[in-house]
């Protein structure tokens, strides 16, 4: 092989490998038009767990991380104990910075098998949405949990999936989303999470997906996001570098023109701009974007 048809060959596999690392099927410039950035934030659980309200506004401004979803016991203080003066000041801390406020993280759960801690949980949730719509936050999370034992699965999810429709009804009241993270040991199945859509039918019951190892189950990533792809309003990102289809998955939110926010669900760091600068990095590398 001579020296000029050895650098046709080597540019050709350069750019080869170079549109893999960005899933792409074909070179970064050809075909139809460029697809919209995914938007990138965090969630407070567990890199921003210790920042109050200044942190959080600075770190994320710093690192073009636009959006945060406050989860609940964290440094923040935003939770529903919030007098109503300083509900107001979180609302304008944000209005007045280039984050979003994207969400509030509950620990709300409904699969208990007591009536009163479930109705317990439903009110709790009924709070959180009051302080979303103080605060300006654009939805409420909350989650299953489990199956408790000696209960018939159906009945169960069935529970759930109920108790969810009475939270969205609620929910959209005020003008706040409800948006079930896919969470919890057996809960986390996407038959199951099924099931508790169609029993939660109503139209401001949302899903949160979590990257979890069941995602990878029950026919695989591509049937499960099938499944729940009309009602993604959340993604949640675990490190980028875990053993977990991200490429595949990146693909398949802009094959969907997904709008919504995907926010780092990463471990604490005692560097964390650097952590978020190189997550950014990734994340823009999986979409191709320079």
């Amino acid at each position: 092989m001579n020296r000029r048809s050895f650098l046709a060959t080597a540019g050709a596999a350069s750019a080869l490998f170079t549109d893999r690392i960005h899933g792409q099927a074909g070179g970064a410039s050809g075909g139809g038009p460029a697809k919209p950035e995914l938007r990138l934030g965090t969630v407070t659980y567990n890199l921003a767990k210790s920042w109050d309200l200044d942190t959080i506004i600075k770190n994320c401004t710093e690192t073009k991380f636009t959006g945060v979803e406050l989860r609940t016991t964290h440094a923040h203080g935003v939770e529903i104990t919030l007098p109503a003066e300083k509900r107001k000041e979180v609302k304008t801390r944000f209005a007045d910075s280039p984050v979003k406020l994207v969400g509030l993280g509950t620990t709300c759960e409904y699969h208990s098998p007591d009536p009163a801690v479930l109705a317990k949980n439903i009110e709790e949730t009924k709070q959180w949405v009051k302080l979303a719509a103080d605060v300006g936050a654009a939805g409420v999370k909350v989650r299953p949990n489990g199956l408790p034992p000696n209960v018939p699965e159906e009945k169960t999810l069935e529970q759930i999936g109920k108790a969810l429709k009475q939270c969205a009804a609620f929910g959209a009241e005020h003008g706040i989303p409800i948006r079930l993270e896919v969470h919890g040991r057996d809960t986390a199945r996407f038959p199951r999470i099924q099931k508790i859509l169609q029993h939660a039918d109503h139209p401001n019951f949302w899903i949160c997906w979590n990257c979890n190892n069941e995602d990878l189950q029950d026919g695989g990533i591509e049937a499960n996001f099938n499944m729940v792809k009309s009602r993604l309003g959340l993604v949640h990102l675990k490190d980028l570098y875990e053993d977990y289809p991200y490429p595949k998955f990146v693909k398949m939110l802009q094959g969907i023109n997904y709008e919504g926010y995907c926010l780092a669900e990463v471990p604490e760091s005692t560097d964390p701009i650097r952590v978020m600068k190189y997550m950014r990095g990734h994340w823009r590398t999986l979409q191709g974007l320079s």
